[in-house]
């Protein structure tokens, strides 16, 4: 099997930890380049990791590459996927939120013969629905309840002036379609954003967001019902040990997805 090149746009925290597994443990991927827009992040990864690995623009990178890797932010998406496609280069994006207003590039990936990749994040389940999805699905609602503290600064917080600090109780902040999530909380929504590609589509993805002092840990509830039955599952996700604003689940969903692309052997959905 042909050894994949990989290249890496955010060298935070998930870019990070998925450089670590590529460059140490998975057999035939060789991480080659790196970017980030504080490029001191940039060239403290590479300090530590083995040589060999070069710090490039994104359009460099999708160049020389045969998949690109997006850990950086939802704003940047677009940017990252425009690139991938014009080089005809694989991409796996993590901030799947980014995507939402810009479904016209899934098509055109499709049309280049481009693969886009998104890994399963913080969730669990979306291979029952896509599976539910060959049939007719009728209803997807995401619930997510977070400590108040992980919920500062998202645009919708501010834009509405809630006072997180105040919250003694769980407490509905958010009810609406996962476009409207992604657009109000884009730091913390990426599982809504992928549950909607997987199923029904943004429009008709129902998200309810839930500010809860009572919890140390980020709850993701699905509900979903169509002719299939009832899917329902429930996630409670421990933060990465690095990083207590992203779950831990989430970076392992990826590493387990590129380790899926050199195995002759694929499991489930």
């Amino acid at each position: 099997m042909k050894r994949i090149k990989v290249g890496l746009i955010g060298c935070g925290t998930i870019g990070a930890r998925l450089a670590e597994v590529i460059t140490q443990e998975i057999e035939g991927m060789d991480l080659v380049a790196v970017s980030d827009l504080v490029e001191e992040k940039a060239m403290n990864l590479v300090s530590r990791l083995s040589s060999g690995i070069t710090i490039k623009s994104i359009e460099e990178i999708a160049g020389g590459v045969d998949l690109v890797i997006e850990a950086a932010s939802a704003r940047i998406v677009p940017e990252v996927v425009i690139s991938a496609i014009s080089k005809k280069k694989d991409v796996l994006i993590m901030s799947t939120g980014g995507l939402l207003e810009r479904l016209d590039l899934l098509e055109s990936a499709r049309q280049q013969g481009v693969h886009i990749f998104l890994p399963s994040g913080a969730i669990a389940g979306l291979d029952g629905l896509k599976a539910a999805n060959s049939a007719q699905i009728t209803s997807v609602c995401l619930r997510t309840s977070k400590p108040p503290a992980g919920l500062k600064g998202a645009p919708f917080i501010v834009e509405h002036g809630i006072d997180l600090d105040n919250i003694s109780q769980p407490k509905m902040i958010f009810r609406g379609n996962a476009i409207e999530a992604a657009r109000g909380f884009p730091a913390n929504i990426n599982v809504a954003a992928t549950l909607s590609l997987a199923g029904i589509g943004p429009a008709r993805t129902k998200v309810e967001i839930v500010a809860d002092p009572n919890l140390t840990r980020n709850v993701h509830e699905i509900e979903a019902e169509g002719d299939f039955g009832r899917i329902v599952t429930r996630c409670e996700n421990l933060p990465a040990p690095s990083n207590p604003r992203t779950s831990y689940l989430a970076v392992l969903s990826a590493i387990a997805l590129l380790k899926e692309m050199t195995d002759s052997v694929r499991i489930g959905t």
